[in-house]
């Protein structure tokens, strides 16, 4: 498989999208009410206790968190987990298995560190990203003094990596393989087999697994099934895999900033050994809120709906027009443009005719060696408004397009 070298200070993986997308649209102004499609920003309305609890917690503003998270919010971690996968049930210790974060992105960047810490590497150590990717994957893989190598995720391969494709020479000096299911941004979902061959891999050359499933709650039909629960499983323990997880799209709390890593007990010790003195604790009254909310399921399960029914609005408007299914997983739609001219041009075409912004695909992906982009073709729709907003920009997109 090929793989893309990229040195520290490479524009595509330092600029934010969204920034991108600023410079490319310019001076444009939105004819009309603007409506933006672009960020990932869930707008449901979030669990209705928050407030109270919250206020009840204030007064641990005026005390230092535990850096390791309270018993109780753990356990309500631990639980969680066993709720959603009961393949796990009574498998989660809350003192070895689980570790709160300030948001998912936090853990998914500062675990990369201790990652390429626990071996030894000949030559460059190697992280492996899927391509369209998340940027703080990269990120974290730049940071932490690592080669970046980008898996092509595509629909010959499902849109998630073919595993069976990386050169053995890459996997011997690879610390860890990120992998996001649901898949941000084309909603393709790791089955039980693809996540027992990826085990399999990294088990083969004592590679981590560094599992984001912040969209896991998120999905039209069958739940996805989980990194960990696999692992269990397969090998019986949690062995080099971690997965990732946040209130963040789940509860519709994205500005909470609480989630959690759970997994690899010999990891998630060392790990918390090196947050304690690198990382962010997390407020005792939001980790009061962050308890409560991860014991409820009414409000996820109401906010889910919603995004079934968006998903339904959206077939119903764009099928004429493109070539659609709905994802397994996430709120976005991940569309092909190519015969409009491609995401950059749509872009700039529907917010300057219809005041709909959409974020181009090139902005989620690195260029090839050879300069092709594997989201140049595309663009990003998140479905993160109510039904009648979201329907108001499907149908103008099809008016300007169609």
């Amino acid at each position: 498989m090929t793989s893309d070298t990229v040195q520290p200070g490479a524009s595509s993986l330092i600029i934010s999208p969204f920034a991108r997308l600023r410079d490319l649209l310019g001076d444009i102004a939105p004819d009309g009410e603007a409506i933006d499609m672009t960020i990932g920003e869930p707008r449901h309305a979030m669990p209705d206790f928050i407030q109270n609890k919250l206020c009840a917690a204030l007064d641990g503003f005026a005390k230092y968190p535990p850096i390791r998270g309270t018993l109780s919010l753990r356990q309500a971690i631990a639980e969680w987990i066993e709720r959603r996968y009961p393949d796990l049930s009574g498998m989660m210790d809350p003192e070895a298995h689980i570790l709160p974060l300030n948001g998912s992105r936090e853990g998914l960047f500062s675990a990369i560190f201790p990652a390429i810490e626990r071996r030894s590497f000949a030559g460059r150590p190697a992280v492996l990203i899927p391509n369209p990717f998340y940027q703080c994957y990269a990120a974290a893989a730049l940071a932490a003094g690592a080669e970046p190598i980008f898996l092509p995720a595509d629909k010959d391969s499902a849109f998630l990596p073919d595993l069976n494709k990386i050169d053995e020479a890459v996997l011997a000096r690879t610390a860890v393989i990120y992998l996001c299911s649901p898949s941000n941004p084309q909603g393709a979902v790791a089955d039980r087999a693809y996540l027992r061959a990826l085990i399999a891999l990294a088990a083969d050359h004592d590679i981590m697994i560094f599992a984001d499933e912040c969209y896991s709650e998120i999905y039209c039909n069958d739940p996805p099934p989980g990194a960990l629960e696999v692992a269990k499983s397969v090998q019986g323990d949690f062995r080099r895999v971690l997965a990732f997880n946040s209130l963040s799209k789940r509860s519709n709390l994205p500005g909470l900033r609480s989630g959690f890593v759970a997994g690899d007990e010999d990891f998630i010790k060392v790990f918390s050994g090196f947050r304690n003195v690198t990382c962010p604790q997390i407020p005792l009254p939001i980790q009061n809120v962050s308890e409560a909310v991860w014991r409820d399921e009414e409000h996820v399960s109401a906010s889910r709906a919603r995004y079934v029914e968006k998903f339904s609005i959206a077939e119903n408007i764009i099928k004429r027009l493109f070539e659609y299914s709905p994802p397994d997983g996430g709120f976005f739609l991940w569309l092909n443009v190519r015969k409009w001219g491609g995401g950059e041009r749509v872009a700039t075409t529907l917010w300057k005719e219809c005041s709909v912004k959409v974020l181009p695909g090139a902005y989620l992906a690195q260029s090839e060696i050879d300069g092709s982009n594997p989201g140049s073709d595309f663009v990003r729709i998140a479905l993160v408004h109510d039904s009648g907003t979201t329907e108001r920009a499907l149908k103008r997109i099809v008016k300007t397009l169609g």
